[in-house]
């Protein structure tokens, strides 16, 4: 009889703790964000951890897993459970996917390789940021066969659009995820205090600078005629990093214009303001990929998804960094599950931290999840041990709860095993 992922997990802490080991990245949300904080610098904290305004979203991220409660039931004899699940081709040893985080580089300048490389020794599948340090390609050399998927920001040069789709395609992309909610930035006060955007420091364009065709537009760029930036301590260290975060030769990039040009061009053309459905209406021509729709948060938005023939969607308010005050994920779950029905596939992201949130997401309708600041606090902890360890904790605690609530499979998770708390009678 197997043990199962959950007691494995526990057992290998307490075989450890016997010789007073104990883990690298701590088990529990609270001291897990408490420690990344520590970890990290001002910029990367305020970029990884920061929401829209006044953090209401997020705040209605995680009230919104409050509201539900689990309610076991019991003799249900399972003793083995089945966690994996085929998605969009896809197999999932668990119903988790790491989500696509930008700048990571903020954290860690390695931070898509370890990410990658802690995914390849869990079989979680990464779904790439298109805001990555790393090249794609080498990304998907660190995983070796286990999935990954390639997430899509929309530029407004289509010939760009469609290089970085047929690069997802060569790398073996399982689907192409395409990002909604972030046409433009949201007002982002922990990054606006600090003047801090990554991509002006050259961070997270790494996408861009080993793509040809935006090769093609740096050099189409006409040279600046604008005056000369003031020299101060801080524009140095600006400069430095753009030209250590650019392709080729430090001493060569100093010299040369490019990283600066390529930084400029990434701004002037990065994600499209203008995107509409008739873009999207294009895609099923442009990618012999599954196409997933990133951000949807109402009905409307996610049946119009299906009837273009998308395959997914990920229910998600961006972790809460985008609108001050919105819908929370897991509500917009239960009303998007309600009107598409049972069989299209639907995804969810923002606000799971633990395996309960997960059962709880997947009682509500959610086929998979996007993990994203966990796994990103682990990094900042341990590197690619830590985003592993968070993996492996999480889909132990799923593994667990469902053999305490009496089910052997995720079908078994179902909406009867939750209590909606605000319906209660008072």
């Amino acid at each position: 009889m197997s043990a199962g992922p959950g007691r494995l997990r526990q057992n290998q802490i307490y075989r450890a703790g016997v010789l007073g080991r104990r883990p690298a990245v701590p088990t529990d949300f609270t001291e897990l964000e408490r420690q990344a904080r520590k970890a990290s610098s001002a910029k990367a904290w305020a970029y990884v951890a920061g929401g829209a305004g006044l953090g209401r979203t997020m705040r209605n991220n995680r009230e919104a897993f409050d509201r539900w409660a689990i309610v076991p039931r019991m003799l249900g004899g399972a003793a083995e459970r089945d966690l994996s699940r085929d998605l969009l081709g896809t197999r999932l040893p668990a119903p988790i996917l790491l989500a696509p985080v930008g700048a990571g580089q903020l954290v860690d300048r390695d931070s898509d390789l370890h990410t990658a490389r802690a995914a390849a020794a869990t079989g979680i599948p990464y779904v790439f940021t298109n805001q990555g340090g790393t090249p794609m390609e080498q990304t998907a050399a660190a995983m070796g066969d286990t999935p990954r998927w390639f997430q899509l920001y929309w530029s407004t040069d289509e010939g760009l659009v469609d290089s970085l789709i047929q690069r997802a395609e060569a790398i073996g992309a399982g689907a192409l995820v395409i990002t909604l909610d972030t046409t433009v930035l949201g007002w982002r006060p922990q990054d606006l205090n600090l003047g801090s955007l990554p991509f002006a420091q050259g961070l997270g364009i790494g996408q861009y600078t080993s793509d040809p065709r935006f090769r093609e537009l740096v050099d189409a760029r006409p040279a600046s005629t604008g005056p000369r930036p003031q020299v101060t301590l801080a524009a140095i260290r600006s400069l430095l990093s753009i030209v250590r975060n650019h392709p080729g030769s430090f001493w060569a990039n100093l010299r040369s214009p490019r990283p600066r040009a390529s930084v400029e061009t990434f701004l002037d053309i990065y994600s499209n303001p203008r995107l509409s459905w008739d873009h999207i209406a294009t895609v099923r021509d442009r990618t012999r990929l599954p196409v997933v729709l990133k951000g949807i948060l109402h009905p409307d938005d996610a049946r119009r998804a299906f009837e273009l023939g998308v395959d997914a969607v990920v229910v998600s308010n961006h972790g809460g960094r985008q609108v001050d005050g919105a819908i929370a994920s897991l509500d917009a779950l239960v009303r998007v599950r309600e009107a598409v029905g049972p069989e299209p596939a639907v995804l969810m992201d923002s606000g799971i931290r633990s395996g309960a949130d997960v059962f709880t997401a997947l009682a509500l309708g959610a086929d998979a999840v996007l993990l994203g600041r966990p796994y990103m606090y682990g990094l900042a902890i341990a590197g690619q041990r830590g985003v592993e360890q968070v993996i492996t904790d999480i889909v132990a605690e799923l593994d667990l709860t469902m053999a305490l609530t009496g089910v052997s499979d995720l079908a078994g998770i179902t909406r009867e095993l939750l209590d909606d708390r605000t319906a209660r009678p008072r």
